[in-house]
C-alpha cells in the first residue's frame, strides 16, 4: 500500500500545480468600457486561485518525507495530507462558487477600476473552463492518499539498507569463518601492493606468514634419521675399542 499512496500523492500535487498554471476562465468585459471591443481575457488560475501553486508543493514535499520517515511520522504526514488536500479542495470550490470575484484581479489589470463591485459591474461573463475541476480530482487524490497513509502507514515496510553496507557485512560474515575481518584483509592487500607483492598470487601470501608459523607442523626428517645412526655408530665404536686394546 506504500507505492499506491505515495503514487496518488504525486499525481494530485501534480495535478494541483498543472491546473494552477492553466486557463480557468474566459472573460468578457463590457463594451462600453473598452471602446466597443468585447474580446474575451483568458484568466489563469495563478489569478483565480493563487494559493494552489503552494498547496502543490507542498504535496510534492511529502512525497519525499514519506519515502523516508517512519511510522510515527508517517502519521502525522498522512494528517498533513488530509489538511493539504482538504485546502485545495476548498481553494478550488471557493473559485468556482464565485468566478466573478475571482477574476476581479484580472478585470482590474483591463480597466482599472479596483473593488469589488465595480469590477463585477464590468464583467458582462464568465465562462469556467475543465481546470478548476482538474484541481478538485487533484485535492480529492490528495486527502485519499492522506487517509492511505493514516490507516496502513504502520505496516509499511522499513527503508532498505544502503547495499554498501549489506556487501560489507556479507564480507565481514565470510571473513569470519577463516578469523579474519574483510577490513583487515584489505589493509594487507593495499600492504602487499605497497611492497610490490601481487596480491593473486598464493606464494606471495604464504610468504607472508610468520617463519614459527609455517615451521610448526614440519614432520621429522632424515635429519633426524641421521642424528640417530650416529649415535649407534658411536656407541658400536665404545664397544670395540677394548678389543682393539688387548690386541
Amino acid at each position: 500500500m506504500k507505492m499506491p499512496a505515495i503514487l496518488a500523492t504525486v499525481v494530485g500535487a501534480g495535478l494541483v500545480l498543472l491546473s494552477w498554471s492553466q486557463t480557468w476562465f474566459d472573460l468578457v468585459i463590457e463594451a462600453s468600457t473598452t471602446g466597443g471591443v468585447g474580446d474575451p481575457i483568458a484568466v489563469a488560475g495563478s489569478i483565480a486561485s493563487p494559493a494552489l501553486a503552494a498547496l502543490g508543493l507542498a504535496g510534492l514535499a511529502l512525497v519525499a518525507a514519506l519515502g523516508i520517515a517512519g511510522p510515527g511520522i508517517r502519521f502525522v504526514l498522512g494528517v498533513l495530507e488530509v489538511l493539504l488536500g482538504g485546502c485545495v479542495l476548498l481553494a478550488a470550490s471557493l473559485t468556482l462558487a464565485d468566478p466573478v470575484a475571482s477574476v476581479s484581479p484580472a478585470v482590474t489589470d483591463a480597466t482599472g477600476v479596483a473593488g469589488a463591485e465595480p469590477t463585477a459591474e464590468l464583467v458582462a461573463s464568465v465562462t469556467a473552463t475543465l481546470w478548476p475541476v482538474l484541481a478538485i480530482v487533484g485535492g480529492v487524490l490528495l486527502v485519499l492518499a492522506g487517509l492511505a497513509v493514516l490507516v496502513t502507514g504502520g505496516r509499511w515496510p522499513a527503508s532498505t539498507r544502503r547495499y554498501s553496507d549489506s556487501r560489507m557485512a556479507a564480507e565481514d560474515a565470510a571473513a569470519g569463518a577463516v578469523g579474519r575481518p574483510a577490513s583487515d584483509r584489505a589493509i594487507d592487500d593495499w600492504d602487499g601492493l605497497s611492497r610490490g607483492d601481487d596480491p593473486t598470487d598464493d606464494d606471495g601470501e604464504a610468504a607472508r606468514e610468520p617463519a614459527d608459523a609455517r615451521t610448526q607442523d614440519i614432520p621429522a626428517g632424515p635429519a633426524g634419521d641421521d642424528a640417530t645412526a650416529s649415535d649407534d655408530d658411536a656407541d658400536q665404536s665404545g664397544d670395540e675399542s677394548p678389543s682393539g686394546a688387548n690386541r
